[in-house]
């Protein structure tokens, strides 16, 4: 943000508000709260600056700057009122004047009186899930005979194959990108180092780990990973698979497996790395890829092993008749420093967080310390990076939750050091990407739309044919007296749940957890009030499901009007606690607990055959 000052000395009030109008920006805006919140115009000079405006270190490159994209409707003509030659995905060139012809769906271009257009022709919208009943729990909190290492991805279908015996179409977990094995002190699934590659932690080896108990010790639990996917990779004798596979994905692997072997030589965040080794197409880096070979095919083959463990998951699950199989989630961001923006720095907005204005779940407000991809280049690129992250997830499942969905519509971007503002987004190309992959996939998607809702979001989200997050704890009459609303009331296109990782348990929530935590971290004005306040809403609650234990529960959810409905494996397990409590980094134990019963005592407990039995009993197993 070196440029800061310039931007301050050229624009008057006015400038700056025409100039933050034209990039998109609301600085003025009503929070979660209802309470009225104003950027300062330090916050917004620093967005615009991260957007490159008045900025040269930011600035889109000269053959970006005549760029943009556009959604076409797949095999109809398009109106076009000029000269064009038409270059389609496939290769095939044409040149005319007028409508350009019906377009294949995917991704095409014309170059049109000096721009680059790139056509995004998506299908008008996704077909409807059948209805269903899928569970959805942490990767990491699986485990079987000892509670050591984490959850692995052969533990994935073998969960899959027992859940489908007893009809659910999906397994639904956390992301599992890419982290940062040289920093273990970094294991929150939602900052990951890259999107597009896998969590190696998971990648079964067949070695004893250390056993740390309820609470995954990730220092430990590296280290012993690490170390056993070292001996496993010793003693790989070769595989043509694995060299045909490395040979496919190209320059695009090859950066990231040399992004991992810098962080061994020279820590986790590159940053920090001397000068020459930020820049991935500088020679000292092409050097040390020469010279660190067998360093890199390590990397590319623990990513083999990842991919090929997963593929198996959920072609087990399929397999078993899981009509929808694995359920993956996307991170709406990824780490300021890690091997995505190592690769590609050009499609992030540096100085900048991710985040969100003061709502229900974080009541002061987040800051995730993510990178936000740049609305300018994501449409002079074509969208090529986001529709290459949408790939990666789809490869592996037949349901993709989109986490925050929100940031289709408009991203919260937060300034170090200063309060943040909205920045728009292209809402429609980005759905026309999804449907795209989604449809070339066919498999579905889902956009967790909780929080800060902007208006028309859920009306696009449905006319795409995305569906949306009915979470049970929130599903309220909240413009009238506040009471839960009945399971006819939910939308239908829909994934209806209890909560979220997010969220408390369901013996959490009845049993007020997550206010003990915000009161001992001081948050609460009248904790004597919130813990009150509970119990009217479990009451409430209990009164409209019938009940209140688990049963009661799941055939609320059961009847819901939702196509699809999530059950938690923490709720089946009898887990008190929650996963992770927002806004919270080590004052809570993220990401760390495991599952209260193993892989196969959740298979069999009496809890997942009860609901079950529910969700048969409301035509949710085809």
């Amino acid at each position: 943000m070196s440029n800061l000052p310039d931007i301050q000395n050229e624009m008057s009030d006015n400038n700056l508000d025409r100039a933050c109008a034209e990039a998109g920006l609301t600085w003025a805006y009503r929070d979660g709260a209802g309470r009225w919140q104003e950027a300062p115009v330090e916050s917004r000079r620093a967005v615009l600056a991260a957007l490159g405006k008045g900025n040269p270190d930011a600035a889109l490159p000269p053959a970006l700057r005549r760029a943009t994209s556009r959604v076409v409707p797949a095999g109809q003509p398009v109106d076009w009122g000029a000269a064009w030659a038409l270059t389609r995905e496939d290769g095939q060139q044409t040149e005319g004047r007028g409508p350009l012809p019906p377009l294949p769906v995917g991704y095409h271009h014309v170059l049109s009186e000096g721009w680059t257009v790139h056509l995004l022709a998506a299908p008008p919208a996704l077909p409807a899930p059948p209805r269903a009943w899928g569970v959805t729990l942490p990767l990491f909190a699986l485990w079987q005979n000892r509670q050591a290492g984490m959850g692995t991805y052969p533990m994935l279908g073998d969960l899959a194959q027992g859940l489908a015996r007893r009809g659910a179409a999906f397994l639904g977990i956390n992301p599992i990108h890419a982290g940062f094995p040289a920093d273990p002190g970094n294991y929150s699934p939602y900052a990951p180092s890259h999107r597009r590659r896998l969590n190696t932690l998971h990648v079964a080896t067949g070695a004893d780990l250390p056993e740390t108990g309820p609470l995954i010790d990730y220092t430990a639990t590296v280290r012993a990973q690490r170390a056993a996917l070292e001996e496993a990779f010793a003693a790989f004798p070769g595989d043509p698979a694995f060299e045909d596979w490395r040979g496919s994905e190209g320059q695009a692997l090859e950066r990231f497996i040399t992004h991992q072997a810098l962080s061994e030589a020279y820590g986790a965040y590159w940053h920090l790395w001397p000068a020459e080794l930020q820049d991935p197409d500088s020679p000292a880096v092409q050097r040390f890829a020469r010279e660190r070979a067998r360093r890199l095919r390590f990397h590319a083959w623990a990513q083999w092993m990842a991919e090929t463990q997963l593929s198996a998951a959920q072609a087990r699950a399929r397999a078993a008749g899981m009509g929808l199989g694995l359920y993956l989630d996307l991170a709406v961001g990824t780490h300021p420093y890690g091997a995505e923006t190592w690769a590609e720095r050009g499609q992030f907005a540096q100085g900048v967080s991710l985040g969100a204005p003061p709502d229900m779940l974080g009541p002061s407000g987040q800051r995730w310390g993510l990178a936000p991809m740049r609305p300018d280049v994501l449409r002079a690129t074509g969208f090529a990076a986001f529709a290459q992250t949408l790939r990666a997830q789809f490869r592996h499942c037949g349901l993709l939750r989109i986490d925050h969905i929100l940031g289709f519509e408009r991203s919260f971007w937060l300034p170090e050091g200063l309060p943040g503002l909205y920045v728009a987004m292209p809402r429609d190309e980005m759905l026309a990407v999804l449907r795209i992959e989604a449809t070339r996939a066919g498999g579905y998607a889902i956009g967790e739309d909780l929080g800060t809702i902007p208006d028309g979001l859920r009306n696009a989200l449905a006319l795409a044919g995305v569906m949306g997050c009915r979470v049970a704890m929130f599903e309220r009459d909240w413009q009238g007296d506040g009471a839960f609303l009945p399971p006819e009331s939910y939308a239908a296109a829909a994934l209806a749940s209890w909560g979220t990782h997010d969220l408390p348990t369901w013996a959490g929530w009845r049993a007020g957890r997550d206010i003990d935590w915000r009161e001992s971290l001081g948050e609460l004005a009248d904790p004597a009030a919130d813990r009150a306040a509970r119990a009217q809403d479990v009451a409430a609650f209990d009164h409209l499901a019938g009940g209140g234990d688990l049963a009661a529960l799941h055939r609320h959810l059961a009847g819901t009007a939702s196509a699809l409905v999530a059950v938690q494996g923490e709720d089946l397990a009898g887990a008190q606690e929650q996963a992770n409590l927002p806004g919270t980094v080590f004052d809570h134990p993220n990401w760390c607990r495991r599952l209260p019963l193993p892989l196969s005592g959740l298979v069999d407990a009496t809890s997942l055959k009860q609901t079950a039995a529910i969700m048969q009993q409301a035509g949710r197993n085809g």
